[in-house]
């Protein structure tokens, strides 16, 4: 055999074991990432099959993150977090929740807010930045798991933040109280519902009580609990609220007026980039105009090279995201904002008994 030929073989088989071999090393590092992302979240399977069909969705999900962060086109980096192994549709099926009724006038949403609070703050009025954080008016970050009650998260964080305001004391609030017992207001539990909804029940019930005394049990089929004055006859551990508002539909320089104010609470679309953020300000541009979930807006601000933001409270727990919050792009091209945030938020209200004050808010 000519001497040429032999070395040509001998190089080819060479490569081919190098890329075998490269193969195995890369399945088995890939293997051990995945070991230690189920030891991180307490994952485990029925069976194999389901752990071997858990690996590949968690595969191309790694794919895929390392992909978008190497191309570096964007101000926000995705991550590994609880969601890895599941599919988007999973997620919106399991981890989201935000459903208005099918009677919602949203034609007619735009005209519907002359009482709008906000609406006379001029520029001068309105801090070039808020962190309700910095204030005390926001409890620690919570996780639904897996039940459809983002709009009872949003709900009771932007009544907490609203009662701290106007009484100086910040108590974690009952979600578990608006799943079991808003269900005659068009709220469905773990399978969706409305913050406009919630406020209602709250207003209609005399209050909301403790999450202390009504703990978060990611469950809706115990039933209500509650018995008034913001229930289970623990009156002097509720808050009420005497009303609550919707913000002008569209409109950023609205939200941005509120948020000044107070927490508020907005629908938003999760896509599949949100589902895995990590850090950064998220753009959505993989958004397709389908708001699915709740969260809360408290805050607002701008990075050090100038991009505007809004800083949003989620209710995924404290290892998603920028621990459990997410900065957003503010003043988007789009009046929708971002994945829609600006397309219909609300907030509580209860009547003043001394001036609101606009300032120190940082």
């Amino acid at each position: 055999m000519d001497f040429t030929i032999v070395v040509t073989v001998l190089l080819i088989l060479g490569t081919l074991a190098s890329q075998a071999m490269s193969r195995t090393y890369y399945k088995s590092g890939l293997v051990n990432t995945y070991e230690q992302w189920m030891r991180q979240y307490d994952r485990s399977y029925a069976d194999n099959a389901e752990k071997e069909r858990r690996f590949n969705i968690f595969k191309n999900t790694l794919n895929y993150v390392d992909k978008f962060n190497n191309e570096g086109k964007q101000p926000y980096k995705l991550g590994l977090n609880r969601f890895a192994d599941l599919t988007s549709e999973e997620v919106l099926r399991n981890f989201t929740g935000y459903k208005p009724p099918p009677f919602r006038s949203f034609s007619s949403a735009s005209t519907e807010h002359d009482s709008f609070l906000y609406k006379n703050l001029t520029a001068n009025d309105v801090p070039a930045s808020v962190d309700w954080r910095n204030q005390g008016a926001v409890t620690d970050v919570r996780t639904q798991f897996q039940c459809g009650c983002c709009w009872a998260f949003a709900t009771v964080a932007a009544v907490e933040g609203i009662a701290k305001i106007k009484t100086g004391n910040l108590v974690p609030l009952s979600v578990q109280q608006l799943i079991d017992c808003s269900t005659s207001h068009w709220n469905h539990g773990c399978h969706g519902g409305y913050m406009e909804n919630a406020y209602a029940y709250i207003i209609q019930n005399g209050g909301i009580t403790t999450d202390a005394s009504y703990p978060y049990l990611d469950r809706d089929d115990l039933g209500c609990r509650a018995t008034g004055n913001g229930g289970l006859n623990n009156a002097a551990n509720s808050v009420r609220i005497t009303g609550y508002e919707h913000l002008p539909r569209d409109s950023e320089e609205a939200l941005l007026k509120a948020v000044s104010g107070q927490p508020v609470s907005v629908c938003i679309e999760v896509s599949q980039h949100f589902q895995m953020y990590r850090s950064g300000v998220f753009t959505g541009e993989d958004c397709r105009g389908m708001t699915n979930h709740a969260v809360t807006i408290v805050g607002y601000g701008t990075t050090e090279d100038g991009i505007k933001y809004w800083l949003a409270k989620n209710s995924w727990g404290r290892d998603w995201g920028e621990n459990g919050y997410m900065r957003i792009l503010r003043d988007a091209q789009s009046p929708q904002g971002v994945c829609g945030l600006a397309t219909f938020s609300s907030y509580p209200t209860i009547s003043a008994t001394s001036n609101d004050k606009y300032c120190n808010r940082d």
